[in-house]
Order: C-alpha cells, then structure tokens, then sequence
C-alpha cells in the first residue's frame, strides 16, 4: 500500500508538471507563436514523435518538463522566415498570458481537486471522544496560548513536549495521571491542568494490552497553563457540500495555502541549520520539505489504517496544495522562473512607456545578457536547496501526514 501511494503521487506530479508546459503550450499556439517542441523531462531523448511543426517526447531525467517555444529572449537566434511568429515579436499582454499560462494550470488544477473533494467526498468533521486514548502527540511546546490555539507549525528553538518526552504514543490509553485514576478525557484534562509546571509526574497507559509506567514533568505555556502535549482520538465524519459551498471550499483552500506557501517560502533560510538535527519536527525545517517527503507522506496516508473517505480525501488535497504552492512559487519575479520573465516584459513595458513620454523611441527588448549572472545564480540556489531539502527527507525525514 505504501508503494501504491508514491506510484500515485508520481502519477500526480508527472500530470501537474506537463499541465503546466500545457498551458504554456496552447496558449503560444493560440497565438500564433511557433513551438518546435514539448517534452518531459531533460537531457537524453528516449522517445520522441513529430506532429507538424512540434516534437512530442520524453527525456531521460524525470525532473520537470519544457516546451521550446522560438525567439523567447533577445539572445536566441531565429531563422528570419520564423521571426514573426518568435515569442518576443507577440504583444506583451499575449506573452504575458502565455507565461502566466502555466501557474494557471496549476491552480486551475487545484480548485479542481478541492472542488470535487468538498462536492463528491465531503469536509471533514472531526469530533474528539471522551476517552483517554491518544490520537495526537506534539511534538514540540506552542510558545504561546495564541500559538496552540492557532494550532501554528512548530518554530526555530521550541522544546520537545513533555508528552514526547515520556514516550507516549498515539493509541496509548491514559489509565492514571499523577497518581489518580481517570476514564475520561475530561478527568485527564482536569489532572492535567492541576499539576504543577516543573513537578515531576508518573502516568500510566495500555498499549496493546499491556500496562506501562512512564514519567515525565508538564512545562508551562505563558497564558495557558501546564501543557502536556497530547489531544484525544477523534472519529471522523464527511458532509457533501453543495456545488456552491464547493466553490467557498475552493477560496477558503486556496486563500489558506497561499499564506502557508508565502510563509514556508520565507523560512527556507531559517530551516537550513535544523534539516539534519534530531529536533528537525520542532523547528522551522519540520514545516518545509521536498517532493520525496511529499511522496513518503502520500505513501504513510494510503497504508494507515482509516476509511477510503479520509485516504482519498488527504492525497487530493495534498496534490492540490502542492500544485498552488509550486504556481505561486513559479511566479515570484526571479528568473529563470516564469515570474522574472513576466517583470521582464513588464519593464519594457514601463521603459517604453517613459520613452513615449520623453519623445523617443522604444528601447525595444531587454538584453538578458544583463541577467545572465543572477538568473544563474538564482537558478543554482534554488537546485541547491531542492537537493538539500530531498538530502533531508531521506536522512532525516518527518511525518508531514
């Protein structure tokens, strides 16, 4: 079941990938630009096939895709008889759309998936039980009621719960906390919240059938109390929506992982120094990771235990998360991504409009001979960080499920 799972997000990034090169694709030939081929993948050519003017094929390095589209900057050379229909001779807003085209497809993709999962599957509604057994463990201390509320990622410098100190387990079922007895989740939270911060406290708990003492001490979050890190096993039910609480299901999904893909964006740097440290989970690198800790959290859902409803319902919205996450990451203003092509040909837009009120001639288009250094520059950083961050999930991995 766990190779079904990345048999099934491979399936779903290699569709995200050439969904993407499609909307480049079709959007250039709307438009009457020449596009000589559209492939998966780099390098070697293992199987390619020609339909009019465009090669079709797959390369040997399954690490994205491309579609060639002629005369897309000032330094490629075109044949003369081919340059009308060059990408740089088209209009801006036509070259413009044909480069949004693929974050597009993306998102186009994404509220999709959300959609059919909110209208065929439902929203999930969780409801905790009254019991003691566990179905969260924290990992990490909240650094303020606001933050456990919140339900935030853990950050940079948080201590490991106490509940992960003592070696709790989601399934355990709390006989005894500090010496009293309990057979609720409320008569837990009571204990809970009763004992002191710092004291030390001895538990007990059933796991598979077995009674086992474990100790540990609560720590104190400044608003909240004496925390402990553990929250009850819920059941879980899913409620159809109709085709327009879908389409809110689709803004609400949206509007949440843009803000998440902004902020995990802003940590790479900070979650550097942490990928390959034991408390990884309880800092800033256990919210960012590649697509093989993706592959792994797709692969971890499938073969959990639990219903088709929560499995299906998880690695849709995962795919659909990714997908808005990589197209707003494509569109950020930094070549060679989509998103420095377009401030591109938004500066030559600006630096033809000055000209225009000044009386002269338009400049015409930039030479990216300019740009060479940093879109290389920023190119390696960015193959470094994906190297890194994959290094990570393999040697280091965390459950992102």
């Amino acid at each position: 079941m766990q190779a079904l799972g990345w048999l099934i997000f491979l399936v779903a990034l290699v569709v995200s990938v050439m969904l993407h090169e499609t909307g480049h694709f079709v959007a250039a030939k709307r438009f009457g630009m020449k596009a000589t081929q559209y492939f998966f993948g780099f390098g070697p050519t293992l199987w390619s096939t020609r339909r009019g003017e465009t090669e079709y094929g797959v390369k040997a390095l399954p690490a994205g895709g491309f579609v060639k589209i002629i005369g897309m900057t000032s330094l490629e050379e075109v044949d003369p008889e081919d340059e009308p229909r060059a990408f740089r001779r088209a209009p801006a807003w036509q070259r413009l759309i044909v480069l949004a085209a693929g974050s597009f497809m993306h998102f186009l993709f994404a509220a999709v998936l959300i959609f059919v999962v909110a209208l065929g599957i439902g929203v999930e509604n969780v409801a905790s039980s009254n019991t003691t057994q566990l179905g969260t463990v924290a990992p990490c201390v909240p650094t303020s009621e606001q933050a456990l509320l919140n339900g935030n990622s853990s950050t940079a410098g948080e201590a490991e719960s106490p509940a992960a100190k003592a070696g709790l387990q989601v399934g355990d079922r709390v006989t005894s906390f500090g010496g009293v007895a309990v057979s609720t989740w409320t008569q837990l939270q009571n204990a809970i919240l009763k004992a002191k911060p710092g004291t030390p406290v001895t538990l007990t708990v059933l796991r598979g059938g077995r009674s086992l003492t474990l100790h540990t001490s609560l720590v104190e979050v400044k608003g909240h109390g004496s925390y402990f890190g553990i929250a009850p096993a819920t059941t879980t039910t899913f409620q159809r929506q109709g085709p327009l609480d879908a389409v809110k299901s689709v803004g609400t999904g949206f509007s949440g992982v843009v803000t998440g893909s902004v902020q995990a964006i802003g940590g790479l740097p900070a979650a550097v120094p942490s990928l390959f440290t034991q408390d990884r989970a309880c800092s800033a690198a256990g919210n960012v990771g590649s697509v093989v800790g993706a592959a792994q959290a797709t692969g971890n859902e499938v073969a959990a235990p639990g219903g088709w409803q929560a499995k299906v319902s998880w690695v849709l919205l995962l795919i659909a998360s990714l997908n808005i996450f990589w197209g707003v990451f494509n569109l950020l203003p930094l070549l060679p991504m989509d998103g420095g092509h377009v401030a591109v040909v938004i500066w030559e837009r600006i630096r033809a409009w000055f000209a225009r009120l000044r009386g002269r001639p338009d400049p015409g288009l930039f030479d990216y001979r300019k740009l060479i250094p940093v879109s290389f520059g920023i190119f390696a950083v960015v193959v470094a960080f994906s190297l890194l961050l994959i290094a990570a999930d393999i040697i280091n991995p965390v459950n992102f499920g």
